[in-house]
């Protein structure tokens, strides 16, 4: 109770200092809003239109408030654990969940060079406040002197700290705790590849419309520089910490005045870590409060409820396709999703494929503050403990409203479907489905 009393009024004083804070915020350069003007806004561009005045600093953040409708099923044998039935669902009812809160601090420190700083201030898994990561933006090396090296930066951006990959597009489409303005829906893909890891990108974007990214970084979210005492089960051999590397080519043309064009394809490849959290690493939680999960379940131990975790923690590569299309108000954005890994005690990789599409529309003409989308979302993957693969299969339809560039409203409906689980695992035979109502405030 003093938790949520705790967080609760944390999140309440982040509402109220919110007003304030927008009539102050300065301009920042080669910046993607975390307002509605960040929509269908991808990695930032090289178009220079926020002139150097000085360091600036600059606060904001979001927050997200949903309201939870859910019912879930399952049909699982009974697992009895000290007298407890583990594979018998907890009991729902409508209510609202725990609110979540990011605040965002980002500095203009010099020209062509900025900071990001993000904080989660409230969060389903942590009750505390407690960092996201930080990197600096180099879309400018003024500081060289260097008449070549200008040139160079026309077209790349450099970034370097603890950041969030770029590894595909969905994920600048995701929730991100309590930055849900970007999302035409309530939850992130079933496999969400999220994570943030220590390390470098370089773009090079020029006006034509091509993109290209390679990152190089220490595989990890939490890193450690104590030696491993673990045997890897493949090599036979002790664990070893490996750079992650990751890519990225695509194409992205505004081609008229009414129609874009987006198509990117990426890839993550690690061949040996102590905890790899590519398809782990979000440590806020799912907007899907309690669904699937037991009676001994607590809201912050299970933050991932209705997602599915590969598990691949020692060993991964994967790769992905994302289209983005919109003509007029109409968009459609998808994801096609091949990776295959392991954890430290197999020798064999496993497989997961994913892939989803987003057909959004959105109005008036040049205002789109409505929309109405339906999505689908399908994922087979193999497990350790079946003989054949298993399946998750979403559904979604969903209606926004932007009041204003900065305040949100949405309403969608899902239904998940578990399919091939074996009868001892708590998904056999699982479903839920329902209504979602969300608030959030971006600015």
């Amino acid at each position: 109770m003093k938790q949520f009393l705790r967080r609760s009024a944390l999140s309440t004083s982040f509402l109220f200092v919110a007003v304030a804070a927008v009539a102050q915020q300065p301009a920042i350069q080669y910046f993607r809003s975390y307002s509605q003007k960040g929509l269908n806004v991808f990695e930032t561009t090289k178009a220079d239109t926020v002139p150097f005045e000085g360091i600036k600093v600059r606060v904001g953040g979001n927050f997200t408030q949903d309201f939870q409708s859910l019912a879930h099923q399952n049909n699982a044998d009974s697992l009895m654990v000290n007298g407890v039935n583990t594979n018998q669902l907890i009991s729902l009812t409508s209510g609202f969940n725990l609110a979540m809160a990011n605040l965002n601090i980002d500095v203009q420190l010099a020209d062509g060079i900025r900071m990001n700083l993000t904080t989660y201030l409230s969060s389903r898994h942590h009750p505390e406040a407690w960092v996201k990561g930080g990197y600096i933006q180099f879309d400018k090396l003024v500081f060289l002197k260097s008449k070549l090296a200008d040139r160079i930066m026309k077209n790349v951006t450099l970034k370097v700290g603890h950041f969030e990959l770029d590894y595909g597009d969905q994920h600048f489409r995701r929730t991100d705790g309590g930055n849900s303005m970007h999302n035409p829906f309530v939850e992130n893909y079933i496999m969400d590849a999220f994570t943030t890891e220590i390390g470098g990108e370089i773009y090079f974007h020029p006006q034509s419309g091509f993109i290209a990214m390679a990152g190089i970084t220490n595989g990890q979210l939490n890193p450690t520089v104590v030696a491993s005492s673990k045997i890897d089960s493949a090599t036979g051999k002790l664990n070893k910490n490996a750079p992650a590397f990751h890519g990225k080519l695509g194409y992205d043309k505004q081609l008229t005045e009414d129609f874009r064009l987006r198509l990117t394809g990426s890839f993550y490849a690690i061949s040996s870590t102590g905890s790899n959290t590519l398809f782990s690493g979000d440590r806020t939680g799912s907007h899907y409060f309690m669904v699937m999960e037991n009676t001994l379940a607590t809201t912050e131990a299970n933050f991932r409820s209705g997602r599915y975790t590969p598990g691949f923690s020692q060993q991964v590569t994967t790769f992905s396709f994302s289209p983005f299309i919109k003509f007029k108000g109409l968009e459609l954005f998808g994801t096609y999703e091949m990776a295959q890994g392991r954890n430290i005690t197999e020798k064999n990789l496993r497989a997961a494929t994913q892939y989803a599409a987003d057909l959004i529309y959105r109005f008036p003409a040049k205002n789109e503050n409505f929309w109405i989308g339906a999505s689908y979302n399908s994922l087979t993957a193999t497990l350790p403990s079946n003989s054949q693969d298993i399946s998750i299969n979403r559904t979604g339809i969903s209606a926004g409203w932007f009041v204003t560039r900065n305040i949100l409203m949405k309403a969608a409906y899902v239904s998940q479907e578990y399919k091939n689980f074996v009868a001892t695992d708590i998904r056999s035979g699982g479903k839920f489905n329902g209504l979602m109502i969300e608030a959030a405030v971006g600015f």
